[in-house]
């Protein structure tokens, strides 16, 4: 029986060996992790994390063929295959700064596989790496005298939250990149054969390991360049009165453009998007090209552009002042279907709304206790209230943030009849309907297309 090995049981790790073990009963999945709290969350009917579909995934596998561990040691030890799926956030610190992957992880985890492996091995980055950086993990393997070989991979992920297991169970593409070398070549087949059991072959794309590294940087640079593309367009919109929806579908049925990620809204979020285009910005700078740097950065500014300017446009169309006044955040987590809050526009927004002195209260199906986690200073300025209708009672504005599709379902003249007026919608998600909510007597505002009001 293969055996499988994934250090770090967070969003990538633990919902991509849960759906392996699903799909090859005659594999054994272990998932390790230090810590206990979420291992021991990973074991229980709460999950760690909020995908929908990965509890029925889970509980398919789980004590068949699909385990946890905190002994980490023992799990590399007993492994044949190793991924490599540990947080490589943004640099805070020395060189690099603000743009670089903070590696200490992935090195320790590194050298901690050398430390134990007393049998040859594959190991396969799982985590979002800089290009070139199985090179530096062959160099600290295969350091000292250890007559062990490892043999390593590069398997880049390219889940989305929220459909993370739909995606596992019927990806567009699965990447594995290996060295062009008889041993290289023969662990890319090994995992190939793995994903074939499940994914057609021709989904499978294999290349060389820096390709394969450079792919996952590249494909979320081209998705959030799309978003904040839009986005500028639509602070165009809304000083000509022009409609962003209708641009978007204009251009959107071009063969050569496409209709996805053109849909206008505060920003995107998420662990990937600002991390990845960064890291690529270091590493355009690294190589002396400034230019393809400049460019790639002015995606991330656009969209924290965008993130100040809703809030900015809040501020004017409330009389130039939110002091004193309650706003409703509907939404914190940086998209529906997921509890995950990192780097989501809610965190900006809020805390420039709280720094103009306004009363904020966040609701969220989900994501509440993360919010607490992201604004651990502002706990004693802002309210939180899983309730929706609550949220809103006596609120001067609502700024809706993420899509849950509930939002499109709430009473909206009921949560009118308990808010401050003039009420304001600040719809950050052009999800809701704006003629609707304009009829029952709200102030309502969409990106792109500016305010519908009944002040003169």
């Amino acid at each position: 029986m293969t055996k499988i090995c994934c250090i770090g049981a967070g969003y990538v790790g633990g919902p991509t060996m849960a759906m392996i073990a699903k799909k090859c009963p005659d594999v054994q999945v272990t998932v390790v992790d230090i810590n206990a709290k979420r291992i021991a969350a990973w074991q229980s009917d709460t999950l760690p994390i909020y995908e929908p579909g990965l509890d029925e995934v889970v509980k398919e596998a789980r004590g068949r063929n699909l385990f946890f561990s905190t002994d980490v040691d023992q799990g590399i030890r007993d492994a044949d295959i190793v991924f490599v799926s540990v947080n490589t956030p943004t640099k805070t610190f020395g060189e690099g700064a603000g743009c670089a992957s903070d590696l200490q992880y992935w090195e320790l985890c590194a050298r901690r596989i050398k430390e134990v492996s007393t049998t040859d091995k594959i190991i396969v980055e799982k985590s979002t790496l800089p290009v070139r950086t199985a090179e530096a993990m062959d160099r600290v393997l295969h350091s000292g005298q250890k007559s062990v070989h490892f043999e390593v991979l590069s398997n880049p992920e390219f889940l989305a939250e929220g459909t993370a297991v739909a995606d596992l169970e019927n990806p567009d593409r699965v990447l594995i990149g290996g060295h062009e070398t008889p041993s290289g070549q023969k662990a890319l087949k090994t995992l190939v054969d793995i994903y074939a059991t499940w994914i057609p072959r021709d989904r499978i794309l294999t290349a060389n390991v820096w390709s394969a590294e450079l792919s996952k940087l590249t494909a979320n640079a081209f998705l959030a360049q799309r978003v904040s593309s839009i986005n500028a367009i639509s602070a165009l919109c809304e000083a000509t009165e022009a409609d962003v929806a209708e641009i978007s579908r204009a251009i959107g049925t071009d063969s050569r453009i496409g209709s996805k990620f053109l849909k206008a809204s505060i920003g995107f979020g998420g662990s990937c998007f600002k991390k990845d285009i960064l890291n690529l910005v270091y590493l355009c700078e690294s190589y002396g090209l400034q230019a393809p740097a400049d460019y790639w950065r002015q995606v991330v500014l656009m969209n924290e552009y965008q993130e100040l300017r809703f809030v900015k446009t809040m501020l004017r169309n409330m009389f130039n002042t939110i002091a004193g006044k309650r706003v409703a955040v509907f939404g914190f987590a940086f998209k529906a279907d997921t509890g995950d809050t990192r780097e989501s526009p809610a965190i900006r927004v809020c805390r420039a709304l709280a720094d103009d002195h306004a009363k904020v209260v966040v609701t969220d199906p989900k994501a509440i206790e993360n919010a607490k986690i992201e604004m651990p200073d502002l706990l004693d300025r802002i309210e939180f209230e899983k309730d929706p209708y609550k949220a809103a009672a006596g609120a001067h504005a609502i700024a809706l943030l993420t899509e849950w599709k509930e939002y499109k379902t709430l009473d909206y003249q009921r949560i009118f009849d308990s808010m401050a007026k003039p009420a304001f919608i600040f719809d950050g998600r052009n999800m809701l309907d704006h003629k609707a909510l304009f009829e029952i007597g709200f102030e309502v505002y969409s990106i792109g297309k500016g305010l519908r009001t009944h002040l003169k």
